[in-house]
């Protein structure tokens, strides 16, 4: 098998791994949509393509390597049934029909195989491909805006854009038009365009992060791949870009691996937040009870006025009535060190060995002072800790 067949397999079905993986993390989050069955279907097809593909070129199976035109015809009918979905509204009935039977034609025309049509049926099959994405593209940019809420129509605009952007990686998918391309980079295009997907469901601040760790992903698994190439003799060009293409869909496929058994695993171990919001308790007591069985709120200690005697309750009421929640690090919270407040506060924390002080209530004074652990002390935390406070001081004292 030469270094391209090889290249080209591995891409593949790194390509088949990651796609599944994306559908199964698109089920989780939706399972009973419409859309998602939509989106189910397109990329079976698609990571079906990759799979059998890069089995064929693996084994040198020449009847896998003819089956596998049946998936690709398929996959501009795969993306109509995605672009009606994102619509909500079907697609003019010529288009659906010649997506349809030109799908089903090029599958059969591709089974037998001949050596003789091989470069004809490679330029049809693409030029299938091409517009079948374009003309979806087309109906995504020209939709009426006004029947798809805001939500919607970027994430149309969105999917727009990918569909063309992963144009160029199709074409490099057929080496008897291109027969210099040193590796196929398909999978790698479906790759890089179901990550962006997962990524862009996420909130503003959360798109940043994704894109930016995404882009962290690509250029070192890049630089890995060019380190890789250079352990290898008579290192060329083509040599170069076959690393660098595995590498790079190695990392994406692990990637994706990585980040839907992160959600599962988090799904199966309910935060704080979660485990107040399945609570059935109503009270104060009752949610506070609720937290100690959460890890980050075992060791925690609630203080009322009473408790507080040796501190002075007066002083530390008007110190903490604007305050909400008190982080040991900020010490002395805009104040002298020595402010008679500031160090009451202080030495509270100090003698409960805590790093944050909660306050429900300031008159009369309810405090919890507990301590987080350096390995859970990051801003999903912080911003957990600010909403606890939140619910229990509106929580009714009695029910």
């Amino acid at each position: 098998m030469t270094p391209g067949m090889t290249a080209d397999s591995i891409v593949n079905l790194c390509g088949a791994i990651g796609l599944c993986v994306a559908m199964m993390t698109f089920y989780r989050r939706d399972p009973k949509s419409p859309l998602t069955f939509r989106l189910l279907v397109a990329l079976g097809v698609i990571a079906s393509l990759f799979l059998v593909r890069g089995a064929a070129w693996w084994t040198g199976s020449t009847g896998l390597d003819r089956f596998s035109v049946i998936p690709a015809a398929l996959i501009p009918l795969g993306a109509l049934i995605v672009t009606e979905g994102m619509l909500r509204r079907h697609a003019p009935r010529a288009i659906k029909l010649i997506v349809l039977v030109g799908g089903v034609l090029l599958a059969l025309a591709g089974l037998p195989g001949l050596p003789q049509f091989d470069k004809v049926y490679a330029i049809a099959l693409s030029l299938f491909q091409l517009a079948g994405i374009a003309v979806c593209a087309v109906l995504l940019a020209t939709r009426d805006r006004a029947d798809l809420m805001a939500s919607e129509n970027r994430s149309v605009a969105r999917l727009a854009v990918g569909a063309l952007l992963v144009l160029p990686f199709i074409l490099t998918d057929f080496r008897s038009l291109f027969p210099h391309i040193p590796v196929r980079l398909g999978a790698l295009g479906a790759l890089l365009t179901v990550t962006v997907m997962l990524i862009a469901g996420g909130g503003a601040e959360t798109r940043r992060h994704g894109l930016i760790l995404m882009a962290l992903r690509l250029i070192s698994s890049a630089l890995l791949g060019l380190a890789a190439a250079f352990m290898a003799g008579d290192v060329d060009a083509a040599q170069l870009i076959r690393f660098c293409a595995v590498a790079v869909a190695g990392v994406l496929t692990i990637g994706l691996m990585t980040d839907a058994l992160r959600a599962l695993f988090e799904s199966q171990e309910p935060g704080v937040l979660n485990s107040l919001a399945a609570s059935p308790a109503r009270t104060r007591d009752e949610f506070i009870c609720e937290l100690a069985r959460h890890p980050i709120f075992e060791s925690a200690r609630r203080y009322r006025e009473s408790e507080l005697a040796a501190y002075d309750p007066p002083l530390l009421r008007d110190f903490l009535s604007a305050r909400r929640v008190l982080r040991r690090p900020d010490a002395p919270w805009g104040l002298p060190a020595t402010d008679p407040p500031v160090e009451r506060m202080v030495s509270l924390m100090t003698a409960n060995s805590a790093t944050h002080v909660i306050v429900l209530s300031h008159d009369p004074l309810d405090l919890i002072v507990l301590a987080v652990p350096v390995t859970s002390a990051d801003p999903a935390t912080e911003t957990a800790l600010a909403l606890v406070r939140r619910l229990l001081a509106s929580a009714p004292e009695r029910a």
